[in-house]
């Protein structure tokens, strides 16, 4: 009996949902389908993909489309669609727009994937994580969200250049949201499993959890008209893998809570086993006081966020 491959969908085929397709390719994770409103732009995407095909050593189907219909029975679907915070537009702007984008994606993916995982990358990403666990009417540990990856990526490569080592050999943990409200945890932290915290003055680390929490408006700074694509999508794909091959990796991960850390009814990063069937597992560590009321801190910001799109999504 032959085994059918796996399917990958990605929509939204910007810089970082094209670049997730050139990660997932090169992984051989499975064929990959780019959905995208503008005309062309997933075709076009798509045929350079597979045009770099021979040279890069990976052999999967790669096809871009405007129709949902060309996703059907995937395994798992990439949410990047999405528009960016632009000069001016407020928080509640932002909001209103990609809660209406995710939320009519999520329902055209789930028409045609019923068995499909949704991992959302579209920002506010809390709060469109739980956009889409909402309207997808999945159970919790088939809608989870990128955010702890990237931002326990960038944490690992600033600690290895202030520690002068190889990011393999460091190790790290970041909760909360996806921003101000991120909560790196140095006490969790280490370097071929020393703590942080015996190798690093206080400021030290705080320098580097400060440039942590502001790494993506940092890259923003540089490029000044567009904003980080390599890493995220690079995160995002690590997750893709732990699903498909079903590592069961622990990564720090937006999840729908359901009493762990004291929380309930809210999507926050938390760390998770994350493998076949998902969110396996909320893993639970211990938090001083202060981790804990930071942790609280950002659910509560989250469910502000969460109302606000609850309004915008009865006007839809």
């Amino acid at each position: 009996m032959i085994k059918k491959r796996r399917k990958i969908t990605i929509v939204g085929a910007g810089n970082v949902g094209s670049t997730a397709a050139l990660w997932a390719a090169l992984k051989a994770l499975g064929d990959v389908v780019l959905v995208d409103v503008v005309e062309g732009l997933p075709q076009g995407k798509a045929l350079d993909l597979r045009q770099a095909a021979p040279i890069g050593g990976f052999d999967v189907n790669i096809c871009g489309t405007q129709n949902y219909k060309d996703t059907a029975d995937s395994d798992i679907v990439i949410i990047t669609a999405g528009v960016a915070r632009k000069p001016g537009m407020k928080r509640e702007d932002l909001i209103k727009i990609n809660a209406g984008i995710v939320k009519k994606v999520t329902e055209e993916s789930i028409k045609y994937s019923p068995n499909a995982h949704l991992l959302v990358v579209s920002n506010p990403l809390d709060v469109m994580v739980y956009t889409a666990y909402k309207t997808a009417g999945l159970p919790r540990e088939r809608v989870y969200g990128m955010a702890g990856v990237l931002d326990t990526t960038r944490f690992r490569t600033l600690l290895a250049e202030a520690l002068n080592c190889s990011v393999d050999d460091v190790v790290a943990c970041v909760l909360g949201t996806h921003g101000e409200t991120m909560v790196p945890l140095p006490r969790y932290s280490t370097m071929a499993g020393i703590p942080i915290t015996k190798l690093l003055s206080r400021q030290k680390i705080n320098e580097i959890i400060e440039r942590t929490r502001d790494g993506g408006a940092e890259i923003v700074r540089f490029l000044k008209t567009g904003s980080a694509f390599y890493a995220p999508s690079a995160s995002v794909i690590e997750m893709a893998e732990s699903v498909l091959y079903d590592q069961k990796r622990i990564l720090p991960a937006c999840s729908w809570l359901e009493g762990e850390y004291g929380l309930r009814d809210v999507c926050l990063g938390v760390p998770i086993r994350l493998g076949g069937a998902g969110v396996e597992e909320v893993i639970e560590i211990e938090l001083e006081p202060d981790e804990r009321e930071s942790l609280h801190k950002a659910a509560d910001a989250v469910k502000g966020m969460m109302r606000e799109a609850d309004k915008f999504l009865k006007e839809k």
